[in-house]
């Protein structure tokens, strides 16, 4: 199983927190570096305010050399598609083709409100969101040369010369959510891979298993997506550090074992490899307290070999 490390920064986090994180992820092997899109925190102060996604993922295509660089995920209701296609095309140029999108329809609404962004009804986020997903691809996917045109509800592009173009030939695009009609549909149609954020092994079989028929109506290969999880981690030699790892995030240890990846190595291996059996490939590991770089050392030494 490919183990990514996912970070939360709205929390808390400056540029350099991150970087020390990306860097030291990629030293010890993990598969990508992925970051929230959010702008505001769920809990306590946020110190010393957010970060935005592509900004990061800017600096860190420069500031990394190997590890690939995402978003779990960005919201549509943050950027218009035609600017975001350019931006991530330009920070895969950036990082030498290393980036992925993940996209959805956005669901916090204080943070809209917060700082002045609309936030539509559900049924317009969704379609906007799937307005989104066609434009992104559209434009990247329009031969360099010709121009791409799109007329929907929400959004019309006319003779767009579609620039500039990803280094990959495809970003992989990241769909993901519980959504039971709308969201496997588009992910069918679109992703690259599928994620579930923070379920347990039966909301994951019957996800995936919606998500299978949904490329099966539309004659694709359930094969070709790649399924994955995010989950909180918490790994601890002892219960002591398990303890100390818990209190730090704010959680506790019990639940965190029930909800998430926590306890020992030997225990996370265990787990990771129920998530695998239910057809997981890939997982995200949410690690909330960025100043811990030996819980890192801990799971590259002690867990990634063993999944």
């Amino acid at each position: 199983m490919d183990l990514r490390i996912f970070t939360e920064p709205q929390m808390g986090a400056t540029y350099d927190d991150l970087l020390a994180v990306a860097l030291e992820a990629e030293r010890l092997g993990f598969g990508a570096f992925f970051r929230s899109d959010h702008y505001l925190t769920m809990g306590g102060d946020g110190l010393p305010g957010p970060t935005d996604a592509w900004t990061t993922l800017a600096g860190l295509a420069r500031d990394t050399s190997t590890i690939r660089l995402g978003t779990l995920m960005t919201s549509a209701t943050f950027r218009h598609p035609g600017v975001l296609a350019i931006q991530v095309a330009q920070v895969d140029q950036m990082s030498g083709g290393r980036v992925e999108l993940g996209i959805g329809a956005g669901w916090f609404e204080a943070e809209h409100t917060a700082y002045g962004i609309p936030f539509p009804d559900t049924g317009e986020r969704f379609d906007r969101y799937a307005e989104q997903l066609d434009v992104v691809t559209g434009l990247w996917g329009t031969p360099t040369g010709e121009l791409f045109s799109y007329v929907g509800e929400h959004y019309r592009l006319t003779d767009s010369p579609a620039l500039p173009k990803p280094v990959q030939d495809r970003v992989p695009l990241l769909v993901g959510g519980l959504g039971k009609k709308r969201t496997p549909a588009l992910a069918a149609r679109h992703a690259d891979e599928f994620n579930l954020p923070f379920v347990d092994l039966d909301t994951t079989r019957a996800q995936f298993a919606r998500v299978t028929r949904a490329c099966e109506a539309v004659e694709r290969d359930p094969a070709t997506m790649t399924w994955s999880n995010a989950l909180v981690v918490c790994v601890g030699e002892t219960e002591a550090e398990i303890d100390r790892r818990a209190a730090a995030i704010g959680r506790e240890k019990a639940e965190l074992r029930v909800n998430g990846l926590a306890g020992t190595p030997e225990e996370v291996v265990e787990k990771l490899r129920a998530y695998g059996e239910a057809g997981a490939q890939r997982a995200y590991l949410q690690v909330l307290d960025l100043s811990d770089l030996d819980h890192l050392r801990l799971i590259a030494a002690e867990v990634l070999p063993q999944v």
